[in-house]
């Protein structure tokens, strides 16, 4: 089990600071342990005293130690044609070379092009720059007493563009337009804290998961209180997901309830596979599959047409939260473990297999597409605390982020999918350029026939 529940007892601290304010930068000091101390420049430049003997010419140093020898011996007995001979064969091998001891590794040998010096009637396309990976920051919000809870789920960014994140029993909106901030409620002591928070798919209507384990939902264009779903969970609500108008929940208590927000009796089906808390949820873009992660350790796959899971995974060894549908193949999931398990995993949910799984070397806490490229994000827990860029398939790192000083327990992705949101138990939230500006697309060019209404009903018959 990862470690969970954090509270500052710093109540007063609380009321001085105000959230969701800017916080000044700071200079990052990475953990002694980090790998930055533990690169060294000796493979390449050798030691200032010690010479590198992988970088000598053994041939070339003993010719020049033995060298002067002879020609004190032959001396006054080579003949002019001789010296000359030898002088002739020194520079050649030598090629002015005159140390014995080397300090640096040789060169890179010069690659001999083996194509003809002929124009070529086919053009070289230039290969794409690597785009620039900010290695900061882009902008650090205050806020203060975060729940330090692996299970939760605080931190949400909606179509709308306006960033929610629970504070304690508070739920605050921060407009990425503008930079305004607002208090959208505040929860009684008997319901709270909060515990989970998902923007609607229309960016309008929020969902709010309750210690008490009622979900409310708020019109945040007014302010105010739609309805509040009771009785579908024994114990606190720390997942949620929209597929639609289908909103469904995860609790403490290990079950999945599918609550459609229109119908008066809102409780549509109820899944149970998981032994302990639900605390990862995720709908496909299609709606059409659902993947559930829990304390338990297991990740399973549903869809609405049954109540027993299509897909029931196991190799995870701690607490699966992070999961992510893949924007550019429908089928494949990526999935993340705790602490006791550091491992990335994806899955093909046609066939059940898991394709691959990369050890990250430390707590998964959540998982991030690009839309736009072959990328995922991670971020992490103990030890570096960082983001980790990688390039999918071959999950190659790109970039790591740092700056947190906490585990990084909450990620959310802006609209346009280009800017990245995390939220750590450091009590910071902080906003990264990490996937950088889609390429413009040219337009394609128009047919000659265009399919309009009067295209498509003359074919009715």
């Amino acid at each position: 089990m990862d470690s969970g529940f954090s509270i500052s007892s710093e109540k007063n601290r609380f009321e001085c600071r105000h959230p969701l304010r800017d916080v000044p930068p700071r200079p990052y000091i990475p953990p002694l342990h980090s790998s930055i101390y533990r690169t060294s420049n000796r493979n390449t430049y050798g030691d200032r005293f010690i010479p590198n003997r992988s970088a000598m010419d053994m041939d070339i140093a003993q010719y020049l130690l033995t060298e002067p020898r002879r020609d004190k011996e032959n001396k006054g007995v080579a003949s002019p044609s001789k010296e000359a001979y030898r002088k002739l064969l020194a520079d050649t091998m030598l090629q002015g070379r005159t140390r014995i001891l080397s300090f640096r590794n040789k060169p890179p040998e010069k690659v001999n092009n083996m194509l003809p010096d002929t124009p070529s009637t086919t053009q070289v396309q230039p290969a794409k720059q690597r785009r620039h990976i900010p290695q900061s920051a882009e902008r650090t919000l205050d806020a203060p007493d975060i729940v330090d809870d692996y299970y939760l789920n605080l931190l949400d960014w909606g179509s709308a563009n306006v960033l929610s994140i629970a504070l304690q029993n508070t739920v605050y909106l921060w407009d990425a337009s503008n930079g305004s901030t607002s208090e959208l409620v505040t929860i009684d002591d008997d319901l709270g804290p909060v515990t989970s928070v998902s923007w609607a798919p229309d960016g309008r209507h929020i969902a709010i998961g309750l210690t008490s384990s009622d979900v409310q939902l708020w019109d945040t264009t007014s302010n105010k209180l739609v309805r509040t779903l009771r009785g579908i969970h024994q114990s606190r609500v720390g997942s949620l997901a929209w597929n639609n108008s289908i909103l469904t929940t995860g609790g403490l208590d290990g079950a999945i309830v599918n609550n459609d927000v229109r119908a008066r009796s809102y409780t549509v089906s109820t899944f149970r596979a998981h032994n302990h808390e639900v605390c990862g949820l995720r709908w496909t873009g299609s709606g059409k599959y659902l993947a559930s992660g829990g304390n338990d350790n297991l990740l399973h796959i549903w869809d609405l047409s049954t109540t027993n899971p299509i897909h029931r995974f196991t190799q995870h060894t701690a607490a699966v939260k992070a999961l992510a549908w893949c924007p550019f193949q429908s089928n494949l999931l990526a999935s993340g473990g705790g602490g006791n398990d550091r491992c990335i995993k994806f899955w093909n949910v046609n066939t059940g297999a898991c394709q691959s799984s990369v050890d990250t070397g430390s707590q998964v806490c959540a998982l991030l597409w690009n839309k736009n490229e072959r990328e995922l994000l991670s971020s992490h827990g103990y030890a570096e605390n960082q983001l980790t860029l990688w390039k999918y398939p071959s999950m190659s790192k790109m970039a790591e982020l740092t700056g947190h000083s906490s585990r990084v327990l909450y990620m959310a992705q802006s609209p346009d999918g280009c800017t990245v949101a995390s939220a750590a138990g450091d009590e910071t939230l902080r906003f990264w350029n990490v996937f950088g500006v889609p390429e413009v697309k040219k337009p394609a060019p128009k047919s000659s026939f265009v399919v309009g209404p009067s295209n498509i009903y003359s074919h009715i018959r």
